[in-house]
């Protein structure tokens, strides 16, 4: 069975959701090993190891392309992974290929980031940064504009079938309202968004350990999340 040592985060739920997509189901074929960000899980030498850059999710699969175990890191390396191992949502031909890969690198250098960075400066930075704020914010609807145009000529994000650039950035959009976005100023993203969303596998996706996380209150949270423990050596 693969192992997932995941949290309900965007990057997780990119993996969850893969996994489902690929009609590899929760419990049967693939379970979900909680690292609770929070509390410090993810600088546990046994995580470290499979995730040396300390961040979620990482796959363990026991039978690898060799049919010997693997460990990957990074979200976007294992949705490559999962898209060879089961063949699907990512076309064979290589013009179509990379038009898709074009955009999980998007999702990946410029979606994830930068939202990312819009999140903590809008909702969890100690003080209010005028500059950060705003060059946040700016850049997520410069982002949205983008996505908007692509898919105002696209019916999904890289073309006309779903792939794992939609499984990439689908979960980034989930929190449109900390980024400080309004998502009817990108009628296209909107309606993409929608479709997504009401896919049976996506739900299931984004529903695996959301029970588990909780609102960033405390300060051993905050300090595991954004303070000096993201920088000790190991």
């Amino acid at each position: 069975m693969i192992e997932v040592h995941t949290w309900p985060t965007p990057n997780g739920n990119k993996v969850h959701i893969m996994l489902e997509e690929c009609g590899l189901r929760l419990g049967r074929d693939w379970t979900a090993i909680a690292v609770n960000i929070g509390a410090g899980d993810q600088f546990k030498p046994g995580f470290l190891k499979i995730s040396p850059n300390n961040k979620v999710p990482a796959l363990v699969d026991p039978q690898g392309p060799d049919g010997k175990p693997i460990s990957l890191f990074e979200s976007g390396a294992i949705l490559l992974y999962l898209a060879a191992k089961t063949g699907k949502f990512l076309p064979k031909s290589d013009r179509q290929k990379f038009e898709v890969l074009q955009w999980l690198m998007f999702q990946m250098g410029g979606v994830g980031p930068m939202l990312g960075q819009a999140h903590h400066f809008r909702i969890y930075a100690p003080e209010k940064i005028d500059y950060a704020y705003d060059r946040y914010t700016n850049e997520a609807k410069r982002l949205y504009g983008v996505m908007d145009r692509q898919l105002a000529k696209s019916r999904y994000i890289a073309g006309p079938g779903y792939s794992i650039a939609d499984i990439a950035i689908f979960p980034w959009l989930r929190s449109w309202k900390n980024q400080g976005v309004a998502l009817g100023d990108f009628p296209h993203v909107e309606a993409w968004f929608n479709k997504i969303a009401e896919r049976p596998a996506v739900k299931r996706g984004v529903e695996v350990l959301a029970t588990l996380r909780k609102p960033i209150t405390n300060d051993k949270a905050r300090e595991m999340l954004f303070g000096k423990s993201q920088y000790s050596q190991r």
